[in-house]
């Protein structure tokens, strides 16, 4: 039996699927964050409702985005996420409950290709263009 379908994370509405995923969109998008892509994982996998992955420039600017993610959904929900890879700013990775959130430098992010492992055959570099 193939596995099911991994979708992209936006409702019909063209809406993110919940307010968390929402926040974590809109401070990628205020940090400007490159080729973000959210991805539903709901009744796909146990770890999270959702995944999104973005890039940033730079170290620096990887590093900033995850600390400032972090920092924003402190103040509007009452935590933060755990963050792991802040050393290097390569990949940063946050968990933040329902989402989990990869940050990659480009040349990183293409080297892993999660999308790949996660989207559809096609969906990914349709998602990225």
């Amino acid at each position: 039996m193939a596995a099911p379908e991994v979708e992209l994370a936006i409702s019909e509405n063209g809406k993110p699927g919940s307010k968390l995923l929402k926040l974590v969109l809109d401070s990628l998008d205020k940090d400007k964050a490159e080729d973000v892509i959210p991805i539903a994982l709901k009744g796909k996998s146990e770890m999270a409702d959702y995944m999104v992955i973005a890039s940033g420039r730079s170290s620096r600017q990887v590093i900033s985005m995850a600390e400032k993610l972090s920092d924003r959904l402190k103040e509007e929900l009452g935590r933060g996420c755990r963050m792991e890879g802040r050393q290097t700013g390569d990949w940063v990775l946050l968990d933040c409950g329902d989402v989990v959130v990869h940050i990659f430098r480009p040349e990183v992010r293409e080297f892993y290709q999660l999308e790949k492992m996660w989207l559809p055959a096609g969906t990914a570099a349709a998602a990225k263009g």
